[in-house]
């Protein structure tokens, strides 16, 4: 009882309100929530949020062929996303198993068997779109846990806490981002991890990578990791389709993957990445602050000091 005091505090009175809501509407039927995201992500972009003007930046940085009412109208879309994706992330927590088999279907299973094959492991390696969390609860459905996941705790320790338990019931593993040494056991045992490594990465082996032509700070690790352990690296994306059902693709692993250049493998890895997000650009999680530097002389895109 004493651990939980702290996070009875009033500061966190809201996180336990937005999981109440989430899980008390969650049974709703699909459409419903379908609904409900669309009008939450409505509201959302019209309010003067940090998270508007981050998604408007990278869309400009990323989309300049678009018109400025184009790329208005794909904000607009994508904050829709957004609302969707909070929905989605509830049914993902506390959905049955039966309703997440009726809106999804996965496609490549057999790139993932045939990777294991090897005896070596495999990386599913992913990107963070609005569909991420539901993309990942139909992994662990569907490998019945035996799927690891890689992931990065957030700040908010009611959050935490209940992720936690949440990745407890549906993985083997739960591995945080900087864990390598557990990394490496789970795919020297032949296992699979799912690892999204697309967001700006500041620490050890970061490299500026183009991302739509822009140098990123990029994570450069899955190349070695794969080159330690001979694991084999697969793509997996997945998507929300016109009929509000999900399609999730683990792709054939990659060939001459690792080469002898990091560098070439993340270059190689956000290109893939830049042709899903094309195909669907209003499903990819605009608001993070892809483009930051990993030197002073860098543009500072967003306006925020160095430090943040």
């Amino acid at each position: 009882m004493k651990t939980l005091l702290p996070l009875l505090r009033p500061h966190y009175w809201p996180t336990w309100l937005a999981i109440g809501t989430l899980k008390a509407l969650q049974p709703l039927p699909v459409r419903v929530l379908s609904v409900l995201g669309r009008a939450l992500g409505s509201l959302a972009v019209r309010l003067p949020m940090s998270f508007v003007r981050i998604a408007r930046t990278n869309m400009g940085i990323c989309l300049p062929e678009l018109s400025d009412q184009q790329r208005e109208l794909l904000l607009k879309e994508h904050f829709k996303s957004l609302g969707l994706g909070i929905f989605e992330t509830a049914m993902a927590w506390w959905g049955s198993n039966r309703r997440i088999a009726r809106i999804t279907r996965l496609e490549g299973l057999e790139h993932l068997r045939a990777a294991l094959e090897r005896g070596k492991g495999a990386i599913l390696l992913s990107a963070h779109f609005t569909t991420l969390e539901i993309g990942g609860r139909v992994l662990c459905d569907e490998l019945k846990r035996e799927i690891n996941i890689m992931y990065r705790p957030t700040a908010n320790a009611v959050l935490e806490r209940f992720l936690a338990k949440n990745r407890i019931d549906h993985t083997k593993r739960a591995i945080q981002r900087d864990d390598v040494r557990t990394l490496i056991t789970a795919l020297r045992a032949n296992e699979p991890v799912w690892y999204a490594p697309d967001q700006a990465y500041r620490k050890k082996g970061a490299e500026m990578v183009p991302f739509f032509g822009i140098p990123a700070a990029t994570n450069t690790a899955t190349s070695r990791l794969a080159r330690m352990t001979g694991a084999a690296v697969l793509p997996y994306f997945q998507e929300r389709l016109p009929n509000g059902d999900y399609r999730m693709v683990i792709y054939p692993m990659l060939e001459d993957f690792p080469s002898d250049d990091p560098v070439a493998d993340a270059k190689r890895f956000n290109a893939l990445i830049e042709l899903q997000v094309r195909r669907f650009p209003e499903q990819y999680l605009w608001i993070h602050r892809r483009f930051k530097g990993l030197s002073p002389d860098y543009p500072d895109y967003y306006k925020r000091k160095r430090a943040s």
